[in-house]
């Protein structure tokens, strides 16, 4: 006499339990259709850089290395050099760097060391808000408040008061639209990219660093200094060059401010142009065919510029990850 429930030698009921072939080719599914969704990113990633190559190759075949090296940019002559592109671009992006830097660096420090709990997500979530900000608003905002102050207050005071008109770096009139007020703009906009990122990376550091720091009778201070950045020093690093990334291909801000004029000039105080920004302007009307491939060699330049330094960014980043396992 058998049990109830066990097994007789009769097949269970096929409707009890989900088949194991059916399950087995449900995976199989989801397995091809989320492969095939995470290969459409680098495909399409080929695909664009394909595009812009091959648009941009008339351009560069026809010109050169002079389209890089040359600083005459041109339309009617049909002359394209884009160094004063590539001067601008590079400038804008390091100077806000090092105006944006530190003042993300202090706001990570304080969310991950110093703010309490309930101060903590607060104010991570109004400085990550900053990142959500079309940049078009940025640009009206740099507009009626960033121009006029720089033109009236901080030009006069850096150029006069301090004596430093008597320096290239800033020398001539303040006119307000210049490579200063596109770098600030810039700092702005790229603060929440390396605070986010330091701020992750210094909370990341294992506990026992700052306890053995603290064991030895380090301060607070000494230990967020000789323990704590040195060991995320790399993440935050990465967090810097996603900054410049981001600073190198922005457009809308930089356009609005930066003044748009195709020189090389050592004073901050001057006009200059940028990659983006020139693609920006004149994409729409480009009527020659050297006209339109020289601006999509500007694309070809920055696309390459931009994703080279995200790689860097993504390697610091992720070997500190590594580290904290």
């Amino acid at each position: 006499m058998t049990q109830p429930g066990l097994a007789t030698g009769v097949a269970p009921d096929a409707g009890a339990a989900p088949s194991i072939e059916g399950a087995a080719a449900g995976d199989r599914v989801y397995r091809l259709v989320i492969t095939t969704f995470a290969l459409l990113v680098p495909a399409l990633l080929i695909f664009i850089a394909f595009e812009i190559g091959v648009g941009a190759w008339p351009a560069l075949s026809h010109f050169g290395l002079s389209f890089v090296t040359g600083s005459e940019w041109d339309v009617v002559a049909g002359k394209f050099g884009a160094a004063p592109m590539i001067y601008g671009t590079v400038v804008s992006s390091i100077l806000a760097l090092i105006l944006a830097t530190p003042f993300a660096l202090g706001v990570a420090i304080f969310l991950s060391e110093f703010a309490p709990a309930w101060l903590r997500q607060p104010v991570a979530f109004l400085v990550d808000l900053l990142a959500a900000i079309p940049s078009v608003v940025y640009g009206l905002w740099g507009i009626f408040v960033l121009l006029p102050l720089l033109r009236e207050k901080v030009m006069p005071f850096l150029g006069q008061t301090l004596g430093l008109a008597q320096t290239p770096f800033f020398a001539g009139p303040a006119y307000g639209n210049s490579m200063l007020a596109a770098a600030v703009i810039l700092a702005i906009m790229i603060l929440p990219y390396i605070s986010a990122v330091s701020r992750e990376v210094l909370m990341a550091v294992p506990r026992s660093q700052r306890e053995a720091a603290l064991a030895l009778g380090a301060t607070r201070w000494e230990t967020i200094r000789d323990a704590v950045v040195p060991y995320a020093r790399s993440g935050i690093i990465g967090g810097v060059i996603l900054g410049l990334g981001r600073a190198l291909g922005e457009t809308m801000a930089v356009t609005m401010l930066i003044g748009n004029r195709p020189e090389l000039s050592a004073s901050l105080f001057a006009p200059g142009y940028t990659l983006a920004s020139v693609i920006a302007n004149e994409f729409a009307e480009a009527s020659t065919t050297f006209h339109t491939s020289a601006l999509m060699a500007c694309g070809a330049l920055l696309l390459a510029v931009t994703l080279i330094v995200n790689t860097i960014a993504r390697f610091l980043v992720g070997r500190v990850g590594r580290e904290a396992r």
